[in-house]
């Protein structure tokens, strides 16, 4: 005689109980692998970095959204969110070529920064009058028409003293406007820098040969940029580590006038400069 099974021992694996549970599941599951794709992109493709100041002007604007491509130098303990996995050194380590704009940690604080790469390991360089000299020779700077920085709720026009402010309106927008230079490195690419003042407090300075393992870094903005040109108790950077390097600068793809605000989306728009948008930092091949 056959038996029938019991109310009791029939399968409970369609029961609502069980069904909770997998959706539960399947829901941390994908949260899961959502947040390891993100690490892993962030960490070793790439990553946004924001404008802070100007000392890149012209090439980057205060509130430029830059997208920081972290291979082409490596991993190192900067690369990764919070520093970990925390180790010495680069997995896969390739120097900058001079002219890179790359991002980096401060070597004393606990802050990331954009400056361009101007000499490498054994390189020797030095300044006179403003001008730039490599390896025993002047780096060639042609005289451009005045740089006309727009003056916005984030960018008020700034000017190292004794230099003065000059503000012209063009197209009904105010734009400040600062002596600039075409600036080529020998083998590298060509951009403009800005030089505000004579004789400012880093125009001059003795030959300093970089050591190995490091990199020498300037700001666009030569007068209003503390660098390699300063030793880190001057406020500067000195010589930065190459495990110091983080990615380096492939292109803009936001950049806001400051009249926005995170919390209110209809600002965004408003407040965007599209025509920065797609700008990239390779500069022009000599």
């Amino acid at each position: 005689m056959v038996r029938r099974p019991t109310r009791r021992s029939r399968s409970t694996a369609g029961s609502p109980k069980s069904v909770q549970k997998e959706s539960v599941g399947s829901v941390l599951r994908f949260v899961l692998t959502v947040a390891i794709l993100a690490w892993a992109f962030r960490s070793l493709i790439g990553a946004p970095f924001n404008i802070p100041s100007g000392s890149m002007l012209p090439t980057l604007y205060i509130g430029d959204y830059v997208a920081v491509a972290k291979w082409p130098y490596g991993y190192s303990r900067y690369s990764f969110p919070l520093g970990q996995p925390a180790f010495d050194g680069r997995i896969f380590g390739r120097l900058p070529r001079r002219g890179d704009v790359v991002v980096f940690r401060h070597p004393g604080e606990d802050a990331d920064l954009i400056k361009r790469v101007i000499g490498l390991p054994g390189d020797r360089v030095a300044m006179s009058g403003g001008r730039l000299i490599l390896n025993g020779q002047m780096v060639p700077r042609e005289p451009l028409p005045p740089a006309k920085v727009p003056v916005t709720a984030n960018s008020p026009c700034k000017a190292v003293p004794p230099a003065t402010p000059m503000v012209v309106v063009a197209s009904e927008t105010p734009a400040c406007v600062y002596h600039a230079f075409l600036e080529t490195l020998p083998g590298g690419p060509s951009y403009t820098v800005l030089d505000q003042v004579d004789h400012g407090p880093a125009d001059d300075f003795m030959e300093m040969r970089v050591p190995a393992g490091h990199v020498f870094l300037m700001g666009d903005n030569r007068d209003d940029s503390l660098d390699s040109r300063f030793p880190a108790d001057e406020g500067g950077i000195g010589m930065v580590p190459a495990e110091n390097l983080i990615g380096r600068a492939a292109f803009t793809f936001w950049s806001t006038d400051g009249r926005a605000s995170w919390l209110t989306p209809w600002t965004w728009f408003p407040a965007l400069r599209a025509g920065r948008i797609g700008n990239g930092y390779t500069g022009v091949a000599k």
